[in-house]
């Protein structure tokens, strides 16, 4: 089972979903003969609305599911309740972006094209605490609440259940001097130094790397369980963008292979960023 509340209600989703599919059913149905609205059992298919445990035996008590079923979805519903580490942070964590934060902490395989910026799992302190100062939208406070966040992040790349990691990421987001010359120069040293974990695969797609996909940063999550779809990520300023259809994931995980084809080698890309750091040294 996953182990993040909001992987667990997604799972809860999943499934609720595909029962009343497998009944040939509309929501609008359901909530009928359930005396529900249909938007009630619509937000219990998204996720966008709490599910309690007596909902959902109601449910599979429509349905007729078996019992380890029943008990099964019950338990998800229960654990969904539950609050990440993360949101314990409040207002350093914005509730668009915790939705992410909670699926990338069941993520088995992580795939990100960055074309703007050092990838937030490879940033420095000091690097991330310009970046949300740069937005004029942040107190001191919900700054450093954001960088604590981040750093906490950082170490599932270093846990025993770390997911595969594969970046690619454009030389104009190494070039680009975040800060001053010191902040530069501490982050590519820890750009290589997480390149060298070895469940992370680094590829820089530099200046002459010809044509290649035209796209902004996005992030590909994969899950363990194959009944928990892939899932595409893109953020904006104030909210983001959740993709998981079948046709949209693979149109993604095409570009991806695209990119990585047109990046530098991992090994070619370590010798750039180190020439990168040669000149902040100056």
């Amino acid at each position: 089972m996953a182990g993040s509340p909001t992987a667990r209600r997604r799972r809860l989703s999943i499934e609720l979903k595909k029962l009343r599919e497998s009944r040939r059913m509309t929501c609008a149905q359901v909530g009928a003969a359930l005396d529900w609205s249909g938007s009630k059992v619509n937000r219990m298919e998204t996720g966008t609305g709490r599910v309690q445990p007596s909902d959902v035996e109601a449910l599979c008590r429509f349905y007729d599911v078996d019992d380890e079923l029943l008990e099964f979805l019950k338990s998800l519903a229960r654990q969904a309740k539950t609050k990440g580490w993360w949101q314990a942070h409040d207002s350093g964590v914005p509730a668009w972006f915790s939705i992410y934060v909670g699926l990338e902490q069941d993520a088995s395989t992580f795939r990100q094209y960055q074309n703007e910026f050092v990838p937030g799992l490879m940033q420095t302190p000091r690097y991330a605490a310009e970046l949300h100062r740069a937005t004029n939208q942040m107190t001191d406070e919900d700054i450093n609440r954001a960088v604590r966040v981040r750093m906490e992040r950082q170490e599932r790349l270093r846990s025993p259940s770390a997911p595969d990691s594969w970046f690619v990421v454009h030389e104009s987001a190494l070039r680009s001097v975040i800060g001053d010359q010191a902040v530069m120069r501490e982050q590519l040293e820890k750009v290589l130094e997480m390149a060298e974990l070895p469940n992370v695969t680094l590829q820089v797609l530099t200046f002459d790397a010809g044509p290649y996909p035209a796209t902004g940063t996005f992030s590909m999550l994969g899950f363990p369980d194959p009944e928990d779809p892939d899932i595409v990520y893109r953020d904006g300023i104030t909210d983001a963008v959740y993709l998981e259809g079948a046709d949209e994931v693979r149109a993604y995980g095409r570009a991806f292979d695209n990119l990585r084809a047109a990046a530098a080698s991992p090994h070619r890309s370590i010798q750039v960023i180190t020439t990168l750091l040669k000149d902040y040294a100056k």
